[in-house]
């Protein structure tokens, strides 16, 4: 153990330079993707109980970069994106991400739809006899990645897509004429209700995609890159120091 993190130690401050231009060629972009999932560090730090820290991602179009850190907070996309004027994040409904945004007014989030839908699976998980129902609005979310995979190979490829773009807009109002009709009557379920409040309460970020076509619906991009290290995390039973983590990674078009 102790030749091994020796080794991690020494060689570290090598890739640091490497590491600072990938946070620079990051902060050239006008979008990314991010998330962050727990991770255990076992080194004792004063005024902070436990050992979870968290591994964060950021990718943007050319770098997947990661940041190991004690916070879930603010405070990290804050530094990670500091001198960043603006842009777009691809993200799930995390509350650090909504802070993030209202100190920094020229980002905007999209909120992922993988999300939703997966909340709508858990309700019909949770309550069967709420299945039909929930199970309802995920067709209609299949609907929307449909339509909106129609409309962005059209944007991509240079082609008129006023048309696919106005039944793309249509669809999202009936889903917001849904959500408010099911909202209003007073037998819907409280787990029923719970969901879409929640869904009307995000909704903006829910449909900042409508003016952006060249963006994905989901924030899949920053799920993968993560999965190594959940895959791995799962898998390691041992512990020694570590160090942040840096790689460039190839954009696959969101």
């Amino acid at each position: 153990m102790g030749t091994l993190t020796g080794g991690l130690q020494a060689i570290a401050p090598l890739f640091e330079p490497v590491y600072e231009a990938l946070l620079d060629e990051l902060r050239a972009g006008a979008h990314w993707h991010a998330d962050e999932t727990r991770w255990e560090v076992f080194v004792d730090i004063e005024g902070k109980r436990g050992h979870r820290w968290y591994l964060w991602v950021f990718q943007s179009r050319a770098v997947a970069y990661y940041v190991l850190d004690a916070s879930r907070s603010a405070a990290v996309p804050s530094a990670v994106l500091a001198e960043v004027d603006g842009g777009t994040i691809s993200c799930d409904r995390y509350g650090a991400y909504k802070k993030f945004a209202r100190l920094h007014p020229g980002f905007t989030l999209l909120y992922c739809w993988a999300h939703q839908r997966r909340d709508l699976l858990m309700l019909a998980n949770d309550y069967p006899q709420l299945a039909p129902w929930a199970l309802a609005w995920v067709e209609c979310i299949g609907v929307l990645f449909a339509l909106h995979a129609q409309r962005r190979e059209a944007w991509l490829a240079g082609r008129e897509y006023g048309e696919l773009d106005r039944g793309l807009r249509a669809t999202v109002q009936e889903m917001a004429d849904k959500r408010e009709a099911a909202l209003a009557d007073p037998t819907l379920p409280a787990p029923a209700a719970k969901l879409l409040t929640s869904m009307r309460r995000h909704w903006a970020g829910l449909t900042a995609f409508l003016d952006r076509p060249q963006r994905a619906l989901d924030n899949n991009e920053a799920e993968r890159a993560l999965r190594p290290a959940v895959v791995g995390r799962k898998n390691f039973c041992g512990s020694g120091s570590t160090v942040n983590l840096f790689s460039s990674n190839p954009w696959s078009g969101s």
